[in-house]
């Protein structure tokens, strides 16, 4: 850890780039970077790192911003944070920022850290392809094969620059040094160890003048006072080279911590949207259209999820408080959120626990939301809730039973709209010679009831003592006389939110229509 840091000045970023939509992995990133921020009263930065202009994918980088924003994790400073450019450090997209890197690379040729490379790509892709004719291993631009090609550190002064001067294309790669160990603790991983012998000297400055992810984020993270970098386990082997370029620079390097893996929920592998797209669920957080093609992929919000139900369901994605405890609203796990209960292991993604998560919340929301959520679903869906008291007496129903809002109105459709089919085969087996009578008899008892649930369920059991009936005789029959089918909230419930008028015409339709 930064012997300088405190708890006052932690400062974490998250950085994607703008090629398409944000992956969940990706949310999850930027969640834990949120939560070890706001935990230590620190700061929690949005780079947009967009060197690689050929993948830069209009509406991308507006997509992300929308996304945190949806979470609830919308940054403190940089793109989207509302500061005037960004904050204190602009500009905050690496594209902005050229000349900056530029600057820091010659810095490294100057001290000799880094050299000029004029091997293109053409020759660099057959020297690969003789080493692999004869059966050597993977090529690699290192500190051996470097003095063997075309750069600064085989070539005259003369001849690089008359090749400088030509404006021959070229890049500037590290020099990495020979049989050094390059350590770092690492808050997940704990301590990484690496011969530098396996480190290739890598580009840090294209041929177009823009940087690479190495250079740049090794700058940004400086200039930008980071204290803590929170990444995936991907960037873990260039972990060692970016220590060494804070040693060529002779800068502090952050406190590392490498995050895992969200693994697939079946076989091996990291999620992705074929796995969603195979399996039935959406792998980004909220809608994204392709701008290409006009495509839609789903996302969590449009699907009904609560932020705060998605939210949870991520922080639990490899890690946990280290007890039973599951439900968390963001400030609790702001509070609860520990890098070194972060599992070192990948996480296998499971759609049916966030759901359940997403349950959860959903019950546990303020009854007044709940209504004016239900309400909103049901003008959306072209339903009628005659009033709030109907709102709520939908809620009592069916709330225990949904994942979502939108399963409110889908169990409410025995209520909304009469019945014109019956459960086929409930009906073989329950709609035997005396249900028509129990239906009848059934109705003119409740017509002596003022049709509240507690009455209607109070007669049911005084027509099965008298007949001498068990529930499960008559209970079905009732069902599907009011709703076609025989499951669902109690029919006693329904019947009262129906009211009398139309109970008692489905009963007769029933009937009629069964026999």
């Amino acid at each position: 850890m930064n012997p300088n840091m405190t708890q006052s000045n932690v400062r974490v970023r998250f950085a994607p780039s703008p090629t398409g939509p944000l992956h969940i992995g990706g949310v999850r990133t930027a969640l834990y970077n949120y939560l070890f921020a706001k935990q230590h009263g620190g700061s929690f930065i949005l780079r947009v790192e967009d060197t690689d202009q050929t993948r830069f994918v209009p509406g991308a980088e507006a997509y992300i911003v929308e996304a945190l924003n949806w979470c609830g994790i919308g940054p403190d400073e940089g793109v989207g944070s509302g500061l005037p450019d960004g904050g204190p450090h602009a500009p905050y997209r690496q594209s902005e920022r050229k000349p900056i890197y530029r600057a820091y690379a010659d810095q490294l040729l100057a001290s000799g850290h880094a050299y000029i490379a004029f091997d293109s790509p053409e020759e660099l892709t057959a020297i690969r392809e003789r080493a692999k004719s004869v059966g050597k291993a993977n090529f690699q631009y290192n500190s051996i094969t470097r003095t063997t090609l075309r750069n600064s550190l085989t070539l005259s002064e003369d001849e690089v620059q008359r090749l400088l001067d030509a404006g021959d294309p070229y890049v500037i790669r590290m020099k990495i040094p020979r049989n050094v160990e390059v350590k770092f603790e690492d808050m997940v991983r704990g301590w990484v160890r690496v011969d530098s012998a396996h480190i290739d000297d890598k580009v840090l400055l294209k041929g177009d003048g823009m940087p690479t992810y190495h250079l740049a984020n090794i700058v940004d993270d400086h200039l930008m006072g980071i204290t803590h970098v929170i990444r995936g386990e991907e960037w873990l082997p260039s972990a060692p080279l970016h220590v060494l370029l804070y040693e060529c620079f002779g800068w502090q390097a952050p406190t590392f911590a490498h995050l895992s893996l969200l693994l697939r929920p079946d076989g091996n592998g990291k999620l992705s949207k074929r796995d969603g797209d195979r399996l039935g669920f959406p792998v980004f957080p909220i809608n994204w259209v392709n701008p290409s093609n006009g495509e839609t992929a789903s996302g969590y919000r449009e699907l009904g999820f609560l932020p705060q139900g998605f939210v949870n369901m991520l922080a639990f994605l490899g890690w946990n408080p280290g007890n039973n405890e599951e439900i968390f609203s963001l400030d609790a796990l702001v509070e609860q959120f520990n890098l070194s209960k972060v599992h070192k292991a990948g996480a296998r993604f499971d759609f049916a626990k966030a759901r359940w998560f997403n349950q959860q919340h959903l019950r546990a929301l303020d009854p007044s939301v709940l209504r004016e959520l239900l309400m909103d679903e049901a003008v959306d869906r072209g339903f009628s809730i005659a009033s709030p008291a109907m709102a709520d007496a939908l809620l009592e129903l069916f709330i225990e039973r949904a994942e979502f809002i939108s399963d409110i109105l889908d169990a409410s459709t025995s209520i909304f709209e009469a019945p014109t089919t019956y459960e086929e085969k409930m009906v073989t087996k329950k709609w035997t010679p005396d249900a028509a009578g129990y239906v009848r008899g059934l109705k003119v008892l409740f017509a002596d009831t003022d049709y509240s649930a507690a009455s209607l369920e109070a007669a049911f059991k005084t027509y099965l003592a008298s007949h001498e009936l068990g529930f499960g005789q008559v209970g079905p029959v009732l069902r599907l006389a009011i709703a076609g089918v025989t499951k669902g909230p109690s029919i006693f419930g329904v019947m009262a939110l129906l009211g009398q008028p139309a109970a008692e015409s489905r009963m007769d339709a029933a009937i009629q229509t069964l026999g």
